[in-house]
């Protein structure tokens, strides 16, 4: 065969070559991208953290590739890796993001006139929460009617065991959050703060039975906190409602009329919220 023509084919074939791997070189980069997001879409809805065993077992890929992508999106803060049982959850980079789309249709945008009807029926500043990795943040503050102005803001972390909020967390998320609180030491605010892992399971039992929740003196001597639980369309605890103020006018049993109105608020934004409950 001439020297030409060999020379010839032989060029031909690299370039078919390397059109090949440009051609799949799309192919797999958009499968990279599909499992990364199918592994987060994976995680966000999840109530608890997972292994990479069980991910990869559930998208039939190897353990090495799920870490790899996991190593990828922890490295972003899109997950995050447990420490003790080393299995991976949604980190608070989706969390901040979904800051940024909040107003469209989240547990904030249900909540707002809700709110604004519940200060201006009780008075009170009027507070809600949701749970971010085991914390319970505030997301939005309605000032009262009062002088006093309470140093909550959108952003404040509250502790799961001293707050009105952080009971009815602890009441109506699943029940590893309240194994993970007590596994912890409990922080005295107070003299009156709950520190005590039957304490707190007794007083997490009563809120879960009559659906709201109380917290005077607890977190801040002479300051109380009214809570009720909101559901989203699942039937999942989604976050709370909250008044605050004075011992003087939210007593450690407050009146039917203002556990009627927080609960009513909660239930009316539950309903927003998609929920089918009563």
């Amino acid at each position: 065969m001439p020297v030409g023509r060999t020379i010839a084919r032989a060029l031909h074939a690299q370039r078919a070559r390397r059109s090949a791997a440009d051609d799949a070189t799309p192919r797999n980069a958009t499968a990279t991208t599909d499992l990364s997001l199918r592994l987060l879409e994976r995680l966000a809805v999840s109530r608890e953290p997972i292994g990479i065993s069980d991910l990869a077992r559930e998208f039939g890929t190897s353990k090495t590739k799920v870490y790899r992508h996991l190593q990828t999106l922890a490295r972003h803060a899109f997950v995050r890796q447990d420490g003790v049982t080393r299995r991976y959850e949604a980190g608070i980079k989706l969390f901040m993001l979904g800051e940024q789309l909040r107003e469209r249709f989240d547990i904030l945008t249900a909540a707002r006139g809700d709110m604004a009807q519940l200060r201006d029926a009780t008075g009170h500043a009027v507070t809600l929460s949701t749970l971010v990795e085991d914390q319970v943040v505030v997301l939005e503050l309605f000032h009262g009617h009062t002088i006093v102005e309470f140093g909550t803001r959108p952003g404040t972390v509250l502790d799961l065991h001293a707050s009105a909020h952080g009971k009815v967390a602890l009441a109506f998320s699943p029940p590893g959050l309240l194994e993970r609180c007590v596994a912890k030491p409990l922080k005295a605010w107070t003299s009156q703060t709950i520190c005590s892992r039957a304490g707190l399971e007794r007083a997490v039992a009563e809120v879960r039975k009559r659906g709201w929740a109380v917290a005077a003196n607890q977190v801040l001597t002479g300051v109380n906190g009214l809570a009720a639980p909101i559901f989203n369309h699942s039937g999942y605890y989604a976050g709370a409602i909250a008044i605050a103020g004075s011992v003087q006018y939210i007593t450690a049993t407050p009146s039917p009329e203002q556990t009627r109105a927080v609960r009513a608020a909660a239930h009316s934004i539950s309903k927003k919220m998609g929920w089918a409950g009563q």
